[in-house]
């Protein structure tokens, strides 16, 4: 690695200064968006938690599951079936809620 890639790579770039270079690059831009859905839910996973004020130990005890199977689903690395989603809800003090909304209008 040369020395200005080593430099590069030790500046600390403000998060929104990164997200507005990664805007401009189409690649990543889209990728994003493909992901955004994901994004979303991972988020509303880590929310539920937090407001339930469980680690994610407590939180795998309540649901009958380790801390593991915990921390993957928080990752969004796998997805998750219905059971476990409710188990998860009621674990947290929530009910589960899915739904299906139409496509917007391109």
């Amino acid at each position: 690695m040369t020395k200005s890639a080593k430099k590069i790579l030790r500046r600390h770039v403000p998060v929104e200064e990164a997200f507005a270079r990664w805007e401009r690059n189409q690649k990543i831009s889209a990728a994003y968006l493909e992901l955004e859905e994901e994004f979303a839910f991972v988020g509303e996973i880590l929310r539920a938690r937090a407001s339930a004020g469980l680690t994610q130990e407590q939180l795998a005890k309540r649901m009958g599951t380790s801390q593991a199977v915990v921390a993957r689903l928080e990752s969004g690395r796998t997805l998750p079936s219905t059971r476990t989603l409710k188990r998860f809800a009621k674990a947290t003090g929530h009910r589960l809620k899915i739904s299906f909304e139409p496509e917007p209008v391109k």
